[in-house]
Formats: C-alpha cells, sequence, structure tokens
C-alpha cells in the first residue's frame, strides 16, 4: 500500500475512533446532567425513551450480581486485554477496508465504555428504544458503535464467504 494510502487510512480510522469516543462521552455528559434523577422522557409515540441509569454489569447488566472485585476483573481488567488483544491480531492480520471500520467501531465503543468502568465503577447508559412491550435494554452511543461493528464485520464475513462458494474456492475466508 503506498505511503499517502496508509496515512490517509490511518487518519480516517483515528477519526472514526475520535468521533465515536467522542460522541459517546459527550451524549453521557448530557444524560447525567439532564436526566439525572428525573423520570423517563419519550418520544415518537414511545418509541424512544431517554432514561438515566448506571449499568454496573455487561451487556443488559449481565454480571451486575458479581462481588465487586469480580466485576473489576471482568469488565475492567479482561476487557482492557481483550480490546488491546482485538487491536494487536487485527495489525497482525492485515486487516483493511470494512473489516478495519467494524474493528474500529468496536474498539472506539469498548474503549469509551471502558473509560466508564475505570472511572466510574459503572456505564452511563440513557436509550431505549421499542414498539408497545418490545423494547431493547437501555444503551449508549458505545454500544450503538459495538453493534455496528459487530454487524458490519459479520457482513463482510458473509459476503467473503458467499464469494469463496460463488467461485469454487474454499469456505475459509482469508484475514
Amino acid at each position: 500500500m503506498p505511503l499517502i494510502a496508509k496515512i490517509g487510512t490511518r487518519l480516517a480510522l483515528t477519526i472514526v475512533v475520535l468521533a465515536t469516543i467522542g460522541c459517546d462521552r459527550v451524549t453521557k455528559h448530557v444524560a447525567s446532567v439532564t436526566l439525572a434523577g428525573e423520570p423517563a422522557r419519550s418520544f415518537l409515540a414511545d418509541t424512544v425513551r431517554l432514561v438515566y441509569t448506571e449499568n454496573i454489569g455487561g451487556f443488559l447488566s449481565l454480571g451486575a450480581g458479581l462481588p465487586p472485585a469480580a466485576r473489576t476483573a471482568v469488565f475492567t481488567i479482561a476487557t482492557a486485554l481483550l480490546l488491546i488483544g482485538m487491536v494487536v491480531f487485527a495489525v497482525r492480520a492485515r486487516w483493511a477496508g470494512w473489516r478495519l471500520v467494524a474493528l474500529a467501531l468496536f474498539a472506539a465503543g469498548g474503549a469509551s465504555n471502558w473509560i466508564d468502568r475505570a472511572v466510574r465503577g459503572s456505564v452511563i447508559d440513557f436509550l431505549n428504544v421499542g414498539i408497545g412491550p418490545v423494547r431493547t435494554g437501555i444503551f449508549n452511543v458505545a454500544d450503538m458503535a459495538i453493534m455496528a461493528g459487530i454487524g458490519i464485520f459479520l457482513l463482510v464475513e458473509l459476503d467473503e464467504h458467499r464469494r469463496a462458494r460463488a467461485s469454487g474456492g474454499s469456505d475459509e475466508s482469508q484475514p
């Protein structure tokens, strides 16, 4: 890859990571200032609810009942090691394109939530969407970035698998 392309790719990824973390940090701050201690706010015929909560667990509050030392080990130490390991793996595997964008979104969302856990011991969540009784858990912008990263990664993998099968090649895709 030419030097200019490498610089452009790194700059674009840096912008994605910083924008994701920045948007998450700002929205969490606004949520803590305007929603904490207030009743939930409903918009679009109750499709979107803004409600402040501090999640001491993981996804959908899993692990919230763990002792504090175990939560720290799992959600702070292990998460940091996992995020670092994923980035190191991607660099060594020379990921590029959409796969790299997916990792950037996933890592940025994970890092922003990790900052909350390291500093506060919990993650600020404030968004809930749904129709009638069918609703999501309460989440934040970092969670959206994580899910977008997972979605993009899965689409890339499915597309590569489809292409490999169409060309009569191996079902295994290259990183």
